[in-house]
């Protein structure tokens, strides 16, 4: 049993050391009673501990806001029936979620069903037209075999008579039988399709929603009317690669807060994030202030048994001590340590969860 003493960066912020002696057994990996780790050389490589010495610096004030994933309503569309009727497969089937679209692209078809007296009152219709036209056609045909010994206007009149029957009948037959095109508004992706073959659907239902994977917008709410003016862009927290630009914040309350649009932007050459229309997300707003404080990745800070976020600090060669800390996110990657650090202690960047684990 060796003593082990605060190195030079097991300081707090006030200067204060951190730890005290205490009796460390340096035969392998224990937990030790004030709370600190012993973790010998060999084990170090293995577990792939990483250490910085985090300097003091100064970076962009943050605010995390509730948000979630919307429909951009430039680059996606709902695809609903006009009118009632009974849903027939498109020319490729029906599409299903997450299947690729063209603008313009018939998805499914809407067979129109008229109620049973309307639809007795159109074949009536149908039938006495069907009549009239078969008149109209024979007088046509008596008036052209006299021509020269009638005047031409009337047989002119006896052939735009039997034009306008033909084209009533066309009408209501093809009203007897019509069937609605359901077609994609917009080019993208299924990200929602309620449609079966031979489902009766009722005028206005929404069958089929269609999403652009790359370009989404997200909606974060706030009770502070003035914080729009005072973001500089976002982040979405726990999503790498997320860049939110602020579009507009609502001049409305909605529920007691103001809605704040960001459209989201993925670096070019990069894939868009995996999100989903709906999904709750924390944005991370960056604001025009500056804060003071250590910079350091997101996988450094863990969880203690009491839920507090700390870092682990090195203190001796084989000796790591947790420290309490309070912190802001950045971004998805970093966090910014405002309390609970000295300029000089140096902070476990790499394996702090797997330390966090020894017992």
């Amino acid at each position: 049993m060796t003593p082990a003493h605060a190195g030079p960066g097991a300081h707090g912020p006030g200067g204060e050391h951190l730890d005290g002696p205490v009796s460390v057994n340096t035969s392998g990996l224990a937990r030790l009673p004030d709370g600190s780790v012993n973790v010998p050389k060999l084990a170090q490589r293995r577990m792939g501990i990483r250490t910085v010495l985090a300097p003091l610096s100064e970076a962009a004030a943050t605010v995390s806001l509730p948000g979630r994933v919307l429909m951009d309503p430039n680059a996606g569309g709902w695809v609903q029936a006009v009118h009632g009727g009974r849903v027939e497969p498109g020319p490729r089937g029906l599409p299903v979620a997450g299947q690729a679209v063209r603008k313009g692209e018939v998805l499914a078809y809407v067979q129109h069903h008229a109620e049973p007296y309307a639809a007795g009152t159109q074949r009536a219709e149908l039938a006495q037209l069907q009549a009239e036209r078969q008149i109209a056609q024979q007088r046509v045909q008596r008036l052209e075999t006299l021509e020269g010994t009638v005047p031409r206007k009337e047989i002119e009149a006896a052939r735009a008579e039997l034009s306008g029957l033909q084209a009533r009948e066309r009408a209501i037959g093809r009203s007897l039988r019509a069937r609605e095109s359901l077609v994609a508004p917009v080019t993208g992706v299924i990200a929602k399709a309620a449609a079966v073959a031979g489902q009766v659907v009722d005028a206005r239902e929404l069958l089929f929603e269609i999403v652009d994977p790359t370009r989404l917008v997200v909606e974060a709410t706030t009770a502070d009317a003035g914080l729009a003016n005072r973001i500089e862009r976002g982040t979405l927290d726990g999503v790498a690669g997320a860049q939110l630009q602020l579009v507009g914040a609502s001049r409305s309350l909605r529920e007691g807060v103001l809605p704040l649009t960001f459209r989201l932007q993925t670096p070019k050459g990069t894939a868009p994030p995996a999100l989903a229309v709906g999904q709750p997300v924390t944005v991370v707003a960056r604001l025009k202030e500056r804060q003071e404080g250590i910079v350091l990745p997101a996988q450094s800070v863990v969880r203690n048994a009491a839920n507090e976020p700390v870092v682990w600090i090195k203190v001796t060669a084989e000796r790591y001590m947790p420290q309490p800390v309070v912190t802001q996110p950045l971004d998805a990657q970093t966090v910014i340590v405002t309390r609970g650090l000295a300029a000089d202690n140096r902070v476990v960047v790499q394996g702090a969860a797997l330390i966090n684990q020894i017992r």
